[in-house]
């Protein structure tokens, strides 16, 4: 396994910034945020593949661990939009893509032929699709997961553990669908708080480790904090780099 940062901890910060300051804590890795709400907008790096290809090439020894897909696009202008953006992970030699998952009260048959297509569009350039745990969302319930990993053939997970302490589904068991991830979000967390400083919360990081190398994971454990007002947010990337390097 390998350490990673998402860019998602670094909001204020333009990609390259980002990639160097993860850099400066020591990460090995950079997962790259995609998001058109975020700094790096799909929509702008689609105009200029050639440049885009470039950029995202520029990370400062770091290796892309992945991207994390959100795109305002829908429709068939949605589907070609993610086709690029999965030739340019091949291109950029990126072999996850993590995408949203839908909204509670989004028909299952409809989510399936959704993701059903996203992954057939990734498989096509070599790349794995997953879907995020998200609060909210169908990927709330671990259930639902595993239903939707077992209706899409080929579909991963990108197991966020904090969903399932502060959300609807806590205490039910993840073991049913630790076969299907292929990325992880760490923060630390309670059941009252979604993120709170590096120990102070409920995430068991050797157990989740321990229950993942059963599975044979041996892809990012990827660090995604947003800063926390009142705390050095370096010191607590350090702290959560710190702690999964001593478990795996």
């Amino acid at each position: 396994m390998l350490i990673a940062a998402s860019t998602e901890c670094f909001p204020g910060l333009e990609l390259l910034a980002a990639i160097e300051l993860a850099s400066d804590l020591d990460f090995t890795a950079i997962e790259i945020a995609l998001h058109e709400s975020g700094n790096v907008k799909p929509s702008e790096l689609l105009e200029d593949m050639d440049r885009s290809i470039q950029l995202l090439r520029h990370t400062h020894r770091l290796d892309i661990s992945g991207y994390s897909v959100q795109l305002a696009s829908t429709g068939a202008d949605h589907y070609q939009q993610f086709a690029k953006l999965c030739w340019m992970a091949k291109t950029t030699k990126v072999v996850t893509i993590t995408i949203p998952s839908a909204e509670q009260g989004t028909p299952f048959n409809e989510e399936v032929e959704h993701l059903q297509k996203l992954v057939e569009i990734g498989e096509a350039e070599g790349v794995r699709v997953s879907v995020k745990s998200q609060l909210g969302c169908l990927s709330e319930d671990p259930d639902t997961l595993m239903v939707l990993c077992n209706n899409v053939d080929g579909l991963g997970i990108t197991l966020d553990p904090s969903v399932y302490i502060t959300g609807s589904a806590k205490g039910k068991s993840l073991d049913h669908i630790l076969k299907f991830v292929c990325n992880v979000h760490l923060r630390d967390t309670r059941p009252d708080a979604f993120q709170v400083s590096v120990g102070q919360g409920e995430v068991d990081y050797g157990k989740l480790i321990t229950q993942l190398e059963r599975e044979k994971y041996d892809r990012a454990l990827t660090v995604n904090m947003t800063p926390m007002e009142g705390l050095d947010h370096r010191v607590e990337l350090r702290k959560l780099r710190r702690l999964l390097e001593t478990l795996v």
